[in-house]
């Protein structure tokens, strides 16, 4: 099998919709199958990586789960938009998982890098 690089690039918020969980899912399924894969968050895709989520109280389950078991897919390619940052008022510090911090243009050379490029 021949080996092409991914990026999942993850802009939904957390809970308002499948799409977050299904992005992270996708990422671990082209692990699974010994794929370099990258997650690169943008826009309220930078919520899902906050610590102490309270998900139950709307009848979701938290994703902390499976932010957590990415680096055990040898999943450790994590960015995040310093824009989508700055807009929200968040640093990296604040996050629940290392993540590397990308400006507008690093984002387009990271998105440029990759054979193949999922959107969520």
């Amino acid at each position: 099998m021949s080996t092409k690089s991914f990026l999942i690039i993850n802009r939904r918020p957390p809970y308002a919709s499948n799409l977050a969980r299904e992005a992270l899912d996708s990422a671990l399924t082209v692990a699974v199958f010994e794929q370099p894969v990258a997650i690169l968050f943008l826009s309220d895709a930078v919520y899902q990586l906050l610590p102490d989520q309270q998900p139950a109280a709307i009848g979701q389950k938290s994703l902390a789960a499976n932010l957590q078991v990415l680096p055990m897919y040898d999943i450790e390619q994590l960015y995040v938009s310093a824009r989508a940052l700055a807009e929200r008022g968040l640093s990296t510090d604040q996050l629940a998982v290392p993540v590397t911090e990308l400006d507008d243009d690093a984002v387009q050379t990271l998105i440029k890098q990759h054979d193949v490029v999922l959107n969520f």
